[in-house]
């Protein structure tokens, strides 16, 4: 889809960015006035470039307000509970951004393909999914749900720089060989879960990430297209002088412990 289109410049990529980054800082301070719930679910392949997305949305925000959820394996106890039970407290309260990297949607995905879930268990959630997400919207809580898709030839070149890239090799792991085997049955997980939750109370949102510059500002703005958020204007600030205490007399420097200037 993207390839069609000419390359887009590092100057003109960052200058777009900015806008963005313009636009979020807005969008959460009318988050914290009007205290809206907003949930973001980040799914789709590996190396598809979600990550990149949801650090870009977060650079600029108040990290207070904007928070990324990313969970780990289930604990032992966690495994016996309400399957959506450990994500239930990460939903966001007033005024709170939350970022689902990667979400309840494991269960249609990494479990159902690797076999870390029952056959039972995978098709209630696929029944019990759509009821879920539904409490969320009529609670009040702002859903939204992307999936980032990649081609195989660009995940494979993806996956090749992180394993050769000392600051990326931490970003392979033994889940992704076994994704890249497998790439045939994601597929059909992938298209069992959309055909099962993609609907009119939540849909699914498709970001094309072959090209990456263009997938993150694609994705962000149509986030805040989502959003019904006014601009913050704020008021004047003076600073004034500083009172530095009259007869104050501070300590010498050597009482204190430097870092040194190695740079």
């Amino acid at each position: 889809m993207n390839g069609e289109l000419p390359p887009l410049s590092k100057s003109g990529y960052e200058t777009e960015l900015l806008k963005l980054h313009e636009e979020l800082v807005h969008l959460q301070e009318w988050v914290k006035k009007e205290g809206l719930r907003i949930a973001v679910i980040f799914e789709g392949r590996d190396a598809a470039g979600k990550g990149g997305v949801i650090k870009r949305i977060t650079e600029p925000l108040n990290p207070r307000v904007c928070k990324v959820v990313a969970l780990g394996v289930p604990t032992e106890r966690e495994k016996t509970q309400w399957y959506f039970q450990r994500y239930v407290p990460y939903l966001p309260a007033g005024g709170e951004i939350i970022l689902f990297d990667r979400s309840w949607y494991n269960r249609a995905g990494v479990e159902k393909v690797m076999g870390f879930c029952s056959d039972e268990e995978y098709n209630e959630f696929l029944r019990s999914c759509p009821e879920f997400e539904r409490m969320l919207i009529r609670s009040g809580i702002i859903l939204i749900k992307y999936w980032f898709s990649v081609s195989d030839e660009n995940q494979e070149k993806r996956f090749k720089e992180r394993i050769s890239n000392p600051l990326k090799r931490w970003k392979f792991s033994r889940m992704d060989l076994h994704s890249r085997e497998r790439w045939l049955e994601y597929s059909k997980a992938k298209d069992a879960m959309f055909e099962h939750t993609d609907t009119e109370d939540s849909p699914w949102y498709v970001v094309h990430g072959d090209d990456k510059k263009r997938a993150r500002l694609n994705c962000i703005s149509h986030f805040l297209s989502l959003i019904q958020y006014e601009h913050t204007d704020y008021v004047d600030i003076e600073l004034k002088p500083i009172d530095k205490g009259e007869g104050y007399v501070r300590p010498t420097v050597g009482f204190q412990r430097f870092v040194p200037n190695v740079f």
